[in-house]
């Protein structure tokens, strides 16, 4: 775990967003991001039993927006005083490994949700 465990998984309970300063392995640098905090434990499919830090990248042009973090990967995360609403967080309604009261419209489709924007 990271140092500011803690406050990650209260950005999470309070839906506050999250600066986050991490190693990219794909880009071999540090990068720095502002992100919605999703989770924090095991990832679906991923088979080495390793906890992971799981955000929403709001700027992710690579077709995927959620980034699952080793906690080494993570050099620094900040909450900010900023909310996000999860209903913009387009994931399936997955198991969550953190408690939390996200009220979600499972029902909707992302048209739909962008048309009530």
């Amino acid at each position: 775990m990271i140092p500011n465990h803690k406050q990650f998984i209260e950005a999470i309970k309070e839906k506050k967003k999250v600066c986050l300063q991490f190693y990219s392995k794909a880009d071999s640098g540090v990068i720095d991001l502002v992100c919605a905090p999703m989770d924090y434990g095991l990832g679906a499919g991923i088979q080495d039993g390793v906890n992971r830090y799981w955000l929403w990248d709001y700027t992710s042009n690579t077709g995927t927006h959620t980034l699952g973090l080793l906690p080494e990967q993570v050099l620094d995360i900040r909450v900010l005083g900023e909310v996000f609403d999860p209903v913009q967080i387009e994931v399936p309604a997955p198991q969550w490994s953190i408690p939390r009261e996200w009220v979600r419209s499972p029902d909707l489709t992302t048209t739909q949700r962008n048309a009530q924007v």
